[in-house]
């Protein structure tokens, strides 16, 4: 389908979602949040995607919500409230995707754009791309519960730090403290991004969906743990991927997996 500000693409088995408000630096609307829970919803469905990538079109990744939208004050409550739950709804989508999603960021990665980027398996950076969390700053707050996820990925006290103070950080501190896992040269970017998705799209989907499922879910006990991975083996053991990974493996070759 047609959008207007998104553009919707898919190589490769990469799809990529990128946001192309490049005159607001791809601040966020109601209407962009919508498109993106709508092409994540399609990416989800085809079949022959294997990863996602989230970049901007223009200098920035996003810079956070369109304060100039803001500033109106036209909306009523409850579509402010609909804003709010659609914020959340593209970071939850995100997270709990059964594909890889990484977030590429090409720019500046502010507020919003950093919410998305954390909700996301991997961020990848250039190295003067610039990230942070503003909100304490300008009076407002954090959301994609970011609470959560952020002092997984980097520690509390630099979880801590990163929100308390507001402070943006490049690609290559983001890089230092664990919060990107890639950082590249501007030149090198948009080639790195590509060979990174495709390394992982490579991978059998059913082995990389449980893979994600239980990385992300940190509430399960030992005991469980135990269980659930033998179940997901289990699953993995009646696939045709399964067989695949073996065969290849005794005749020293790249497999190539279907996800059947």
């Amino acid at each position: 389908m047609n959008y207007e500000t998104i553009i919707y693409s898919v190589e490769n088995g990469v799809a990529e979602i990128r946001f192309n408000r490049p005159h607001r630096l791809n601040a966020v609307v109601t209407e962009f949040y919508a498109e993106v829970v709508d092409a994540l919803n399609q990416a989800e469905n085809d079949v022959d995607v294997r990863t996602i990538v989230l970049t901007g079109e223009g200098r920035a990744f996003c810079v956070g919500a369109d304060l100039k939208e803001h500033k109106k004050g036209e909306r009523t409550e409850l579509e402010k409230l609909e804003y709010l739950n659609l914020a959340n709804d593209v970071c939850q989508r995100i997270y709990e995707h059964p594909k890889v999603v990484i977030a590429a960021v090409n720019g500046f990665a502010l507020g919003a754009g950093f919410e998305m980027s954390v909700s996301a398996d991997f961020i990848l950076m250039k190295d003067t791309a610039q990230i942070g969390s503003p909100e304490t700053s300008i009076g407002t707050f954090v959301g994609g519960a970011v609470t959560e996820t952020l002092p997984r990925i980097v520690g509390l006290s630099k979880a801590r730090e990163l929100i308390f103070t507001g402070r943006r950080i490049d690609g290559v501190e983001a890089h230092s403290i664990g919060l990107a896992t890639r950082v590249f040269p501007e030149e090198e970017f948009a080639t790195g991004v590509k060979e990174f998705a495709e390394v992982i799209g490579s991978k059998a989907p059913f082995s990389m969906r449980f893979a994600k499922q239980h990385l992300n879910d940190m509430h399960q006990d030992y005991k469980s743990r135990l269980a659930t991975e033998v179940a997901s083996l289990r699953t993995c053991m009646l696939t045709k991927d399964w067989q695949e990974g073996v065969d290849a493996f005794a005749e020293k070759r790249k497999p190539v997996f279907k996800g059947c």
